[in-house]
């Protein structure tokens, strides 16, 4: 069913009024940019001079503030240490007018950060400072109670899993119990070793090595990518899958339906850092507008276009979205005029 452009208007005219959750694994992004023109003496390596550095949302934040961009008002839910980085990310969070009321302060914990080394324009290193332990028992009720506090205002929820702990199975299996009561949207960007864990689900958004590796079948051919995407339907009994597969656009599996397959308008790629989280929060700001989950994937795919085009972690609003999609329906993409 192609996306007319009637339709793009009433999607993104209905973006910024739902609220949306976000539970999952929160990190801090810090960028170090500079240049190199010298080896190293010590090692074989580039030394990199440092001119500017920048923290940025990271992981289930990255999630909330494409949400935020959009228009919907995220509700992030997730574990923080006690300690600079947590109230770096607070500021952050503050900064776009994400409230950290939801922010769980685990002692047992350091905040994430993810450190990158950017030398001209290219990505020289990363560096990672996190503990991946799973939440305790008294911690995963403290969560459980903060969701219940609003589930009843939500429209969705997105689960972030970056396997840092806070997407316990025990969590996971209650969050599920109450959504599918309260018949509320659920997607899951997933983690590859949790991937079986996440039953029943509204829509699951794994990248094309994940889908490939939780099914057990590398994803080789348009054959290949059939077999896996129906596959992981079937297993999960899920009511939907979308596949993202970089250069070759993504593709969307939905109970007793043909796959469809959505071609990338993306004309530069220089980050692809964060586009994930661009693809479902976008994915989700849609449906939550009155999209269907077809056309709900071509606003995503929409979205990730914008994102890859960014150095670092980028945000989408609206008004960005809306020329995107026009752009790609002009290039011929599956979105069509009337």
């Amino acid at each position: 069913m192609p996306l007319k452009e009637k339709r793009i208007k009433e999607i993104i005219g209905g973006l910024g009024k739902s609220k949306i959750m976000v539970l999952g694994d929160i990190m801090l992004d810090e960028y170090l940019f500079g240049s190199v023109s010298r080896i190293s003496p010590e090692a074989p390596v580039p030394v990199v001079e440092i001119s500017s550095d920048k923290f940025l949302l990271g992981g289930a934040a990255n999630v909330a503030a494409n949400i935020r961009q959009l228009g919907d008002e995220p509700i992030l839910l997730g574990l923080v240490g006690e300690d600079e980085a947590s109230i770096k990310l607070s500021q952050l969070l503050k900064s776009i007018k994400i409230s950290n009321a939801y922010l769980i302060n685990d002692k047992s914990r350091k905040t994430t950060i993810k450190t990158r080394i950017i030398a001209n324009n290219q990505q020289v290193v990363r560096a990672d400072r996190e503990n991946t332990h799973e939440m305790d028992r008294d911690t995963e009720r403290i969560v459980l109670g903060r969701f219940n506090d609003v589930v009843d205002e939500l429209s969705a929820v997105i689960i972030s899993d970056y396997g840092k702990g806070a997407i316990t199975l025990s969590l996971l299996e209650k969050v599920m119990e109450i959504c599918l009561k309260k018949d509320i949207f659920v997607a899951v960007d997933p983690k590859e070793t949790h991937f079986h864990n996440y039953k029943k689900v509204s829509v699951i958004t794994p990248n094309h090595h994940e889908a490939g590796f939780a099914y057990g079948k590398r994803i080789r051919n348009e054959s290949d990518l059939n077999e896996v995407g129906n596959g992981l339907l079937k297993k999960l009994e899920a009511k939907s899958i979308l596949i993202t597969r970089g250069a070759e656009g993504m593709s969307l599996f939905r109970v007793n339906e043909e796959p469809k397959h959505i071609p990338t308008f993306a004309r530069q790629v220089y980050d692809v850092t964060g586009a994930g989280d661009t693809v479902i929060a976008t994915f989700v700001s849609a449906i939550s507008s009155g999209a269907d989950l077809l056309e709900a994937a071509v606003v995503a795919n929409a979205g990730a276009g914008i994102t890859v085009r960014e150095v670092g972690t980028a945000s989408v609003t609206p008004q960005l979205l809306e020329i995107e999609l026009h752009r790609n329906l002009e290039n011929g993409s599956i979105v069509k005029k009337k």
